[in-house]
């Protein structure tokens, strides 16, 4: 065994036998990886962290060869997101977050730029009062890096540039011109702003993406050409996006009333 020190976001814990957890966390320097906490319920102490999901933390491990459950020796909690913590729909754009890393972040598979991008999001989602507008900036730029992106750029079909109206393919995954939407019947119109709006975020850095002004109805269209795509590649919709979908309709009705 080698032991190891990392900066760790937790995605998930479990309760393991009567005193200790099991939990999923993304690092820093090897990616996702799995750990046992021995005793850390029953003697909290041990630990300076509860290990809470999407905590941020430094660990320091015992990193197996012959396992995938590797033996976490120390845990300093380096940030809480206590303020987060406080509001609903932070919650669901953090848990969301860690969903998303949890299913598409294969095991050991270290990607330093996502670590990055994740630390970054649930930062400003501390400060900032704009969460929707957090959890789009972090889809898009997430679904780039991780290769799972859609194609935005020219038609997925023939490879032309498109310069004029479009439809977007969930199964072709990408954008296809007018002599091209014949491939996929389903395929939906997309604003040329909503496309705009998605290359601009996968060009610039995050602090530049929270100035980028969206129009109600782009905002809604890339909610839900984010989620449909999602949904679609994963098989199945995320619980914190089903949890987040409630709450925007409750918040709506609400301001009916």
């Amino acid at each position: 065994m080698s032991i190891h020190k990392t900066e760790a976001i937790v995605l998930n814990r479990r309760d393991f036998r009567e005193t200790s957890i099991i939990a999923s966390l993304f690092t820093s320097d090897f990616g996702k990886i799995s750990g046992i906490f021995k005793g850390i319920r029953q003697e909290p102490g041990k630990f300076a962290s509860s290990m809470e999901p999407f905590s941020l933390n430094e660990i320091v491990f015992y990193r197996k060869t012959n396992s995938s459950l590797h033996l976490v020796s120390q845990a300093d909690c380096r940030n809480n997101f206590f303020s987060v913590r406080q509001d609903i729909q932070k919650i669901g754009v953090a848990s969301s977050i860690i969903e998303l890393l949890e299913a598409v972040m294969q095991p050991e598979d270290p990607n330093i730029g996502i670590f990055n991008l994740a630390k970054t999001s649930l930062q400003e989602l501390e400060i900032n009062s704009n969460p929707e507008k957090i959890m789009t900036i972090f889809t898009i730029k997430f679904l780039a890096m991780s290769g799972f992106k859609p194609h935005f750029d020219s038609c997925v079909s023939c490879g032309i540039k498109i310069m004029s109206h479009s439809k977007f393919s969930l199964v072709l995954g990408g954008l296809l011109c007018p002599k091209c939407e014949h491939k996929d019947m389903g395929a939906r119109t997309i604003f040329r702003g909503t496309v705009a709006s998605i290359l601009h975020i996968e060009r610039n850095d995050f602090k530049n993406n929270l100035n980028l002004g969206m129009n109600p109805q782009i905002k809604r269209e890339l909610g839900a050409i984010l989620n449909a795509f999602l949904n679609f590649h994963l098989e199945r919709e995320l619980k914190s996006q089903r949890v987040m979908n409630k709450i925007s309709v409750d918040y709506a009705q609400r301001e009916l009333v």
